[in-house]
């Protein structure tokens, strides 16, 4: 009868979008390729957490004039940024929010 040998654990960091977002030209296709598909509201605040981590807090906070606090509070998952907020965030990021027929 054979028997089982154990294979060794292999240790894996969490993936971290951020990670991968090295550029302004990447940070826009990310969320030009997010914003192609339908959005609920834990999609939205996750997304722009990730492109908030990629480009710096402490950078967004000046670039929106919203405190590092703040940023954190309303980015995370039990987040609730205002209309506002999310606006002055996108914008940071060199985008704009527009409606567009589906």
């Amino acid at each position: 009868m054979a028997t089982k040998t154990k294979r060794p654990k292999i240790k894996v960091p969490p993936y971290n979008s951020a990670d991968y977002l090295n550029t302004e030209r990447d940070i826009k296709n990310y969320l030009e390729a997010v914003f192609e598909e339908p959005l609920d509201r834990e999609m939205l605040i996750h997304v722009l957490g990730v492109v908030a981590r990629a480009r710096g807090m402490m950078q967004l906070s000046k670039d929106t004039g919203i405190t590092r606090a703040g940023l954190y509070k309303a980015l995370s998952p039990q987040g609730n940024p205002s209309f506002e907020t999310v606006t002055r965030i996108v914008s940071a990021f060199g985008m704009r929010l527009s409606a567009q027929a589906a």
